[in-house]
């Protein structure tokens, strides 16, 4: 069988990409890499506030997908497996951080001075996007004082658009757990942005 093209992950469904994972194809991995890459970065961008750490932690999740792809049952999606991994990748991160050093996080924003969310803003003019890049820079330092077990629950909800049952699912706790702390990240960033105003 001919190699397909690394752009066409359209058309190879997810069952099949796992087998040829499993067979060592390249492209296969490129499909991944293109595929799953943008969602898990805003995943790890959410929990790490930091844009270095998350290229970091994402290109972790790769390395350890393509060790590992051999132990992945498909029991649950490879897209619930992905951000699990990126989940513990994360929080390990932090802890091996937070060993070293005091825990802090100076970068909300990505190398090219552009906010998380301000990509798929349209051009307006320039005091609409003003107005709008700093209620972004307010969203997220609201976010970055959210406590940990809470963050991560927000992230998947916000910037995953995942369920509740989801998200239960992929952290092993309670649907009442996840509504509880998405409240309270809620209520914590309204009050938050409330004090900006």
């Amino acid at each position: 069988m001919n190699k397909p093209e690394a752009n066409a992950d359209i058309d190879i469904d997810e069952q099949d990409l796992v087998e040829r994972l499993k067979k060592g194809q390249q492209w296969a991995f490129n499909v991944l890499v293109n595929r799953y890459q943008g969602r898990l970065l805003k995943i790890a961008y959410g929990i790490t506030l930091d844009h270095e750490d998350s290229l970091e932690v994402v290109q972790d999740v790769f390395i350890s997908v393509f060790k590992n792809i051999q132990t992945f049952r498909q029991d649950a999606s490879l897209a619930t497996w992905l951000r699990k991994i990126t989940i513990n990748q994360c929080l390990n991160w932090k802890r091996r951080w937070k060993r070293r050093f005091k825990w802090s996080h100076e970068s909300i924003e990505s190398e090219n001075d552009k906010t998380l969310f301000e990509e798929n803003k349209k051009k307006n003019d320039p005091e609409t996007l003003y107005k709008g890049k700093q209620f972004e820079k307010n969203i997220m330092q609201a976010i970055k004082t959210l406590p940990e077990k809470i963050r991560v629950v927000f992230v998947l909800n916000a910037f995953e658009g995942l369920s509740y049952e989801e998200i239960s699912k992929t952290l092993n706790i309670k649907k009442g757990t996840v509504s509880s702390r998405l409240h309270f990240a809620r209520k914590n960033l309204i009050n938050s942005l409330e004090l900006n105003d």
